[in-house]
């Protein structure tokens, strides 16, 4: 049985490789929600709690903002990120007076970034009684 091209071995294997690297960069560079908390203002509305972890390397790449949404997918809230985090991961911002609807009791937290959008790995809270 004749050995295989090593020229095709070689450039195939290489191939392999950068599809599994390629691929999990971008998984690992998406940014994601690890906690998330939510207490009740007097005024009725929630101040919203988000630490997000996003490999943030500089300014064209960077979580710019993470989104408070009803359970159907409303935007209820949205805190901009004005600067990269390079240096503080995980990393813990707030956005206060966000109002949500009577009878909703739970909202997801989303993490977006400049170069990938909106991550996966968001976290839904239980609201506490306003």
């Amino acid at each position: 049985m004749p050995l295989p091209d090593r020229t095709v071995t070689v450039a195939a294997a290489a191939t392999v490789l950068w599809a599994i690297l390629a691929g999990g960069a971008v998984l690992a560079d998406a940014p994601r929600v690890v906690h998330a908390e939510a207490s009740p203002n007097g005024d009725g509305t929630y101040t919203v709690s988000a630490t997000i972890r996003h490999g943030d390397t500089g300014w064209d790449h960077y979580a710019d903002n993470f989104e408070v949404l009803a359970p159907d997918g409303t935007l209820l809230d949205r805190r901009v990120l004005y600067h990269p985090h390079v240096d503080e991961q995980p990393f813990t911002r707030s956005t206060d007076g966000v109002k949500v609807p009577q009878g909703i009791k739970n909202v997801i937290v989303r993490a977006h970034d400049k170069v990938h959008g909106y991550g996966k790995d968001t976290v839904t809270i239980r609201l506490p009684d306003r």
